[in-house]
């Protein structure tokens, strides 16, 4: 045998080697064991649970930037709705209102150990009415489903939390420890009210054992080959960054335009941004989910998803192509938002600019991306400046009692789902709780359709009744567990 037939046997044995490799790797790849769904069937009072819902959502507790476009009076009539609704939360519990429109109930349980906290926010966004069937702020109940904003972001959130309390109050339940319900009225513009709540436990020297806030819920068809409903909390979420990018030129008359207006100038770099994405990092909450969902997955998948030390690569490219929530989960993102140049068609602009938007993969900072940026665009006369950022959030652990606590109450609430840890892509208001604690989860606790997550922050958002009841009987199975 000549050193060529050596050097070819040698390349077919490692082939047939990398080729056994994966795939006794694949077929380990087999899910692991299902999560405990303990506890007895939940009753409550759903007519009741529906009708406090209803009352939420005919408050407009729509929060503006400018403040002078907010209705303070519809603030305060939810707030003081809120004893007659939930009677029982307001026997045992005290409540202490902060500044920014933060509400901190306390429930004080028979030992001293770490608290539970949850969280929810009771402001909304703006709505254009005129594009909505139903009236945005008329709660209206038709064919089992409830029209109206913030019935999922996040009032149903909100109203599951002090429904559950007051269900388990009235039957006379107290807490081992603590419980906390930690509410913001201004968390839709990044307001401070959760971080005033934060700075009291810090202060104070409280360290939860769980904090638990809007966030991931019982969704299908979002990971590749996996047909079984996915029940998606989030241990970390991204952080946010808004970019300027600007052009300044002495501007003139768009008859003898330069070979490159402002705007051009300004394209330009938005092509090469779009061009030469952030590179992809398989950060912990990412990795968790690919190993726990990408065991229910088809064979071909099963293959990727438990050999990425050879597939990253392939992973990475669907990942570009496609883009949406698993691209988003991989990478930081740049989204071009806004672009403002001249005021007449005719006139070349003095000063032209645009903004990204950009959410922070956890293995990014806000310092390090700005960085990129500069290098990516590498055009002296567009000016790259920070508006506004946020680093992403601390990674929670899934190895504690508290993961369990809520795992097993979501197995016994929806029944055959796939419980899975994974990457919050927006944020929230649970990322000022890093500071304090490792056990943060992101959690809605709805079950969605695509169609009916698609209507957050858009028109039309709509609860369905049972979704609104299964809300509130996730939450009497956790606090029973405190």
């Amino acid at each position: 045998m000549g050193p060529l037939d050596f050097v070819f046997v040698a390349l077919v044995a490692l082939l047939v080697l990398l080729i056994a490799v994966v795939l006794i790797r694949t077929a380990a790849f087999r899910p692991k064991e299902s999560i405990h769904a303990d506890g007895e069937p939940v009753e409550f009072d759903r007519d009741a649970t529906i009708e406090r819902l209803r009352a939420l959502v005919r408050c407009r507790t729509v929060s503006y930037h400018d403040k002078s476009l907010e209705s303070e009076a519809e603030f305060e009539k939810l707030i003081d709705s809120l004893p007659t609704l939930y009677p029982h939360v307001f026997e045992v519990c005290t409540l202490t209102r902060m500044d920014d429109r933060a509400l901190l109930f306390h429930w004080k349980g028979k030992g001293d150990g770490q608290p539970a906290v949850f969280m929810a926010h009771y402001d909304v966004v703006p709505v254009d009415e005129a594009k909505w069937k139903k009236p945005p702020f008329e709660a209206i109940l038709e064919d089992g489903v409830i029209w109206g904003r913030g019935t999922l972001d996040t009032k149903a959130t909100f109203n599951g939390v002090l429904s559950a309390a007051d269900h388990l109050i009235e039957r006379g339940f107290t807490p081992e420890a603590d419980v906390y319900f930690a509410f913001s009225g201004g968390e839709e513009i990044n307001g401070k009210g959760a971080v005033h709540i934060v700075d009291y436990f810090e202060k104070s020297g409280i360290t939860p054992a769980m904090v638990v806030d809007e966030g991931g819920a019982v969704v299908e068809n979002v990971f590749p080959g996996v047909k079984k409903p996915c029940a998606l909390i989030g241990i970390a979420e991204k952080g946010m960054m808004d970019v300027s990018y600007t052009v300044k030129t002495n501007g003139g008359h768009a008859s003898a335009p330069k070979p490159h207006t402002p705007v051009g100038l300004l394209s330009a770099a938005c092509c090469r941004m779009e061009n030469d994405p952030f590179p992809a990092h398989l950060t912990p909450p990412v990795a968790k989910m690919f190993d726990t969902l990408g065991r229910h997955s088809t064979f071909v998948y099963r293959m990727v998803f438990s050999n990425l030390w050879l597939f990253s690569g392939v992973l990475d490219l669907i990942c570009r192509k496609s883009g949406g929530d698993l691209n988003a989960m991989m990478r930081t993102t740049v989204a071009f938002t806004q672009m403002q140049g001249s005021p007449a068609p005719n006139v070349l602009p003095t000063e032209a600019s645009m903004v990204s938007n950009m959410r922070l993969n956890p293995a990014d900072t806000v310092e390090g991306a700005l960085s990129r940026i500069r290098c990516t665009v590498k055009d002296e006369r567009v000016e790259v400046g920070l508006l506004q950022g946020t680093n992403p959030s601390r990674i929670s652990t899934t190895d504690c009692p508290a993961w369990n606590k809520i795992t097993s109450s979501v197995a016994a609430t929806w029944g055959d789902v796939i419980v899975s840890p994974y990457l919050m892509v927006q944020c929230s208001d649970s990322r000022h709780w890093g500071r304090i604690s490792d056990r943060v989860y992101r959690f809605s606790a709805m079950d969605l359709t695509g169609e009916e997550r698609a209507t957050i922050h858009g028109n039309n958002e709509r609860i369905r009744v049972d979704c609104a009841c299964r809300t509130v009987e996730f939450y009497i199975r956790l606090m029973g567990k405190c």
